[in-house]
């Protein structure tokens, strides 16, 4: 796999919570950080996700907010 995204955590499916047209995906990064990411059932089912399956988290913003108490 080659993509721009520099980006690119590789963890474990830790979760898929399932709605009616979206699932939250839960990969775990190690060091206790869990990356959550919405996407369609459809990529779900083309991309064959699975708990415990390993899986990248690809982020490509163009902004990064900051905020503090």
């Amino acid at each position: 796999m080659k993509i721009s995204a520099r980006n690119q955590l590789k963890g474990k499916i830790v979760s898929i919570e399932k709605g009616s047209v979206n699932a939250i995906v839960k990969i775990d990064i190690g060091g206790g950080n869990i990356i959550s990411s919405t996407i369609s059932l459809e990529s779900i089912n083309e991309l064959k996700l699975e708990v415990g399956k390993s899986a990248y988290a690809i982020i490509k913003a163009t902004s990064v907010m900051v905020g503090v108490e």
